[in-house]
């Protein structure tokens, strides 16, 4: 059980390596297309959700020091997101809502709070708290991805 979480840590720090590599080199963006970045968001995205089911994981199996790298990754890709959305981003394979261009600030101190939220969760993971971090969790959902997801994407189709 532990080996697999080691390698869950290896594969997520390497898929957020991936992703970010193009982001990393200094005005990587302005030279990419719409649908290259809406592409790089969304394979962020990705890896975000990915950390944070795994993390879940964790924490149902009651490895929670180990939530701490999930966290981390998570608090790290929250610091990308805004690069992520550059002006004349949209394609019609974008989840976006014009709201991000139009309430950039907001949309940004979304990001930040993620990233705060992150924080928060690998801290207490760190702190072995298992009570702690599972109070973290239970609410990092709603208050972390949802202030963004909620006034920022369009949501998903309703399943049946």
């Amino acid at each position: 059980m532990r080996q697999r979480h080691l390698e869950s840590a290896v594969v997520l720090g390497g898929l957020a390596a991936l992703v970010l590599g193009g982001c990393a080199t200094g005005g990587g963006m302005a030279k990419m297309t719409p649908e290259q970045i809406v592409a790089e968001r969304q394979q962020l995205m990705k890896v975000n959700g990915a950390s944070w089911m795994d993390a879940q994981a964790k924490i149902k199996a009651g490895n929670i020091e180990a939530v701490a790298v999930n966290a981390q990754t998570m608090a790290f890709l929250a610091t990308q997101i805004p690069m992520l959305f550059p002006d004349n981003s949209m394609t019609d394979k974008s989840k976006a809502k014009p709201e991000i261009w139009q309430k950039k600030a907001e949309f940004d101190n979304a990001a930040k709070n993620m990233e705060t939220w992150a924080d928060k969760l690998a801290a207490a993971a760190k702190s072995k708290n298992k009570a702690e971090t599972e109070a973290v969790a239970k609410d990092f959902g709603r208050q972390a991805c949802g202030t963004c997801h909620t006034p920022f994407r369009v949501p998903p189709p309703a399943r049946s």
